[in-house]
């Protein structure tokens, strides 16, 4: 059976490196480590997959990896640093990066901000630098609404750097809501081997 060594940078609470490595396995002997600034977001992900897959709160920009030795390095909406994830993967390795678009949490937004206009979309942007360096390059969207109960609108809050400096008032009458519908709208950009 291949083996592969994934890395997840910024994994928070670990539910898409698990999601990733479950869905490898079949296929793979995955080891997965997952690296976060976040302690209570490593502390959860230990304690939900801790079993199966490895966390450490670390630096995504320093992290604490010999050269050379993931397969797979993934950041799903977390801070990136190009140089350490050229750094890390082995060469002929798949870069993942999910990067938000403009509507991403839109209601979110509107609900906190006001009519504010939309924001850039800077996944254009984005997909520019990580094309520039990666040898191979693949851009696909995903969007759709989902409908979240009252208890996923108090894990998203709580989740999302955009409600992080809000008042408790309205942070209440967000999650008071037995329901409440949510965009998500990121691009996934794929890479292989570092130029």
């Amino acid at each position: 059976q291949t083996t592969a060594a994934i890395l997840d940078a910024g994994c928070g609470e670990g539910t898409h490196l698990a999601a990733v490595c479950k869905w490898l396995q079949p296929a793979f002997s995955v080891t997965g480590i997952g690296i976060d600034l976040s302690k209570e977001g490593v502390l959860h992900a230990a304690k939900a997959f801790g079993d199966h897959l490895v966390f450490a709160v670390a630096d995504v920009a320093d992290a604490p990896f010999a050269d050379s030795c993931f397969d797979v390095v993934m950041s799903v909406l977390s801070p990136w640093n190009y140089k350490e994830c050229s750094r890390l993967l082995r060469k002929g390795g798949t870069v993942i990066k999910a990067v938000p678009r403009r509507d991403y949490l839109k209601e979110v937004r509107e609900f906190f901000f006001g009519d504010s206009p939309r924001r850039n979309d800077t996944a254009d942007s984005a997909a520019g630098r990580f094309q520039a360096r990666f040898q191979t390059f693949e851009r696909k969207r995903l969007c759709y609404t989902k409908t979240l109960s009252q208890p996923d609108l108090e894990r998203l809050v709580k989740m999302t750097p955009l409600t992080w400096k809000c008042t408790d008032e309205s942070i209440r009458r967000f999650i008071s809501r037995k329901a409440a519908d949510i965009t998500i709208d990121i691009d996934i950009l794929i890479g292989t081997g570092p130029l």
